[in-house]
């Protein structure tokens, strides 16, 4: 599982922007050639995409091109361009706008295809984003439609658009709601046909670039849910991420020593169910710390603590 606790949109027409995106902390930079390019730019951005993805130093990251979507007359060439130019350093394309299972099958298609002809070794993976009332109703057979889906991604502004809803700020809830979250719905139905289908799911931007504890309470949300990173567009909005979508070391330290204590119960002494401290522990507890875990060891914490077996006879 790769980490994608912070996402950075970084534009591909914009060469400052993309170099200074290397020496971020960031675990995911995007270059984008969708809506952060302006169509007469398109050509161009491709062309320093493929520069910087062949000459940059893209060291300990997840490195994705967001194409133009199906529908466009960019789209094919995105792809084409991308893959044959610098396709041995790419991990991902982000497929925008997706509203059916279909577009996923057609961009899978096309990489099949390019990866062939030229011989490539390393397969690159899709992100899907749900930018639609289209989109997320279909997005059960999205998610299930390719093996190269790794995350599903929410689009917020556009979706915004699509419903109808009454409100300009991205992120924000919308005047005369009231109490309650009204993305609770959205983002938790792409949650969960992310989960059924093993694939990550990754919150949409927050626009208010300068508003950081405005980032960090919509990103608390998310990540409460159990979302594993949300997208920022902004350098300052990226260690928010990676903190609120990493676990604390008490709980990453919690987690580990409940899968060492349960490895020990259940191969030792043979127990389905044990006690760690004044805590029980089972097959539940286990899969839940499976989780906490994996989320610590990618953010890169350390333990500091070891399991200690009880003294026999004790």
């Amino acid at each position: 599982m790769r980490a994608r606790r912070s996402c950075l949109a970084v534009p591909g027409s914009n060469p400052r922007f993309i170099e200074k995106a290397q020496g971020l902390a960031a675990d995911e930079v995007f270059l984008d050639l969708e809506d952060a390019v302006a169509p007469a730019a398109k050509e161009q951005a491709r062309e320093n995409v493929v520069a910087a993805l062949r000459d940059g130093d893209w060291s300990r990251k997840t490195i994705v091109v967001r194409i133009n979507d199906v529908t466009t007359q960019w789209a094919y060439r995105d792809v084409v361009d991308v893959v044959e130019g610098a396709g041995d350093r790419l991990d991902c394309l982000l497929l925008p706008k997706v509203e059916d299972a279909s577009h996923v099958v057609w961009l899978d298609m096309l990489l099949t295809q390019i990866e062939k002809a030229l011989g490539l070794t390393r397969r690159i993976g899709i992100e899907a984003q749900i930018e639609s009332a289209r989109g997320l109703v279909n997005v059960d057979a999205i998610a299930a439609s390719s093996d190269r889906l790794e995350t599903l991604v929410f689009g917020p502004a556009d979706f915004m658009a699509s419903i109808g809803m009454k409100t300009l700020v991205v992120g924000e809830q919308p005047p005369g709601y009231g109490e309650g979250d009204a993305y609770h719905y959205i983002l938790m139905r792409i949650l969960m046909a992310a989960r059924a289908n093993d694939l990550q799911a990754i919150d949409g931007p927050y626009l208010q670039i300068k508003d950081v504890d405005g980032f960090r309470r919509v990103a608390r949300r998310a990540a409460a849910l159990g979302f594993d990173g949300k997208w920022v567009l902004h350098p300052s909005q990226v260690e928010a991420g990676n903190e609120v979508f990493s676990p604390s070391q008490e709980d990453y330290e919690h987690a580990e020593l409940i899968l060492d204590a349960y490895e020990y119960y259940t191969t030792v002494e043979r127990r389905g169910a044990a006690m760690l401290g004044n805590e029980m522990i089972d097959e539940a507890s286990r899969k839940m710390a499976l989780v906490v875990a994996a989320k610590g060891r990618a953010a890169g914490l350390a333990r500091e603590r070891s399991f200690e077996r009880p003294t026999m006879g004790c």
